[in-house]
């Protein structure tokens, strides 16, 4: 019994060992939250799971065939406490486990902004094929494949989709979403430590899938405004014509930044998707018009 217990608790260090950077090792007030549900749900159902196992083991023991004081009642057909227990102990962990999700649900909506005194970082996400650009308005840039936050802030990102649907996720920060070509969705995270987080495209979108990463880097506020002012004065313009050359398919992708971003070029993006997307509805509409 010892050596079983012992290693038990060798299995489980081993395997939560495997569990950096990723939802089991949160960095920001979301993936605490979500980690914490996660937790509440398992032991709620650990709390059925364990005494129904014991059960099992003390009902085959006491049965056993060499135990002459069990009784053998083959005329037994009901009997309503067992089925009040029965039924009740499901109905419980479904209520306490629908309960738990159902507020957690509510609390992390990612469109709700987080609470803080700090005001936050405004960020455009655009899922690319195979590649992710973040464009950030208020200081006039924009980054492919990194995203750079300040530590303790409020990341409020918009997202869209230049394509495919796509799923934008960094499990250390926690609520993946989906982005979607011709409408944008909201998200909010906030990294509380400094570090570098992976994030991932958790949704396959194709060949280059397997290269859509990007890296999230949580820093100072002055390394912040340092990496600005250094994107500010290298690389090229990211107009029209550059997003209509950086949207051509391409794969791993190295990070790099664009010094200036034209006005309005998200919303350019996401209302282009929704004009190809009426007019190829009104062609459908007509061809099938036609065909009657």
């Amino acid at each position: 019994m010892r050596y079983g217990l012992l290693a038990g608790l060798l299995i489980g260090a081993m395997t939560l060992s495997g569990c950096t950077e990723g939802v089991l090792d949160p960095k920001g007030p979301i993936a605490l939250a979500e980690r914490q549900i996660l937790f509440n749900a398992l032991g709620i159902m650990l709390a059925i799971v364990i005494p129904v196992i014991l059960a099992i083991l003390g009902f085959a023991f006491w049965f056993r065939a060499s135990n002459e004081r069990a009784r053998y009642r083959p005329d037994f057909t009901y009997s309503g406490r067992l089925e009040l227990l029965v039924w009740s102990i499901p109905a419980m962990t479904v209520l306490l486990v629908g309960g738990v999700a159902w507020i957690g649900a509510h609390d992390l909506d990612p469109g709700k902004p987080i609470s803080s005194t700090v005001k936050p970082v405004n960020v455009q996400v655009v899922s690319l094929d195979w590649k992710w650009l973040f464009i950030y308005p208020e200081q006039g840039l924009a980054s492919v494949n990194k995203l750079v936050v300040p530590v303790g802030t409020p990341i409020s990102f918009e997202l869209t989709s230049s394509s495919v649907m796509n799923s934008f996720f960094v499990p250390q920060l926690g609520s993946q979403i989906y982005t979607m070509s011709g409408m944008a969705t909201r998200l909010h995270l906030q990294a509380d430590h400094l570090g570098t987080y992976a994030g991932i495209s958790a949704m396959f979108s194709g060949d280059g899938f397997p290269d859509m990463r990007f890296t999230v880097d949580a820093v100072t506020d002055d390394r912040f405004a340092q990496w600005v002012r250094q994107a500010r004065e290298t690389g090229s313009a990211l107009d029209k014509q550059t997003y209509a050359d950086l949207v051509k398919p391409s794969k791993a992708i190295a990070p790099f930044t664009y010094r200036a971003v034209a006005p309005d070029l998200f919303s350019s993006i996401v209302n282009a998707d929704m004009g190809a997307q009426d007019s190829s509805l009104s062609i459908c509409s007509t061809s099938q018009r036609a065909e009657r």
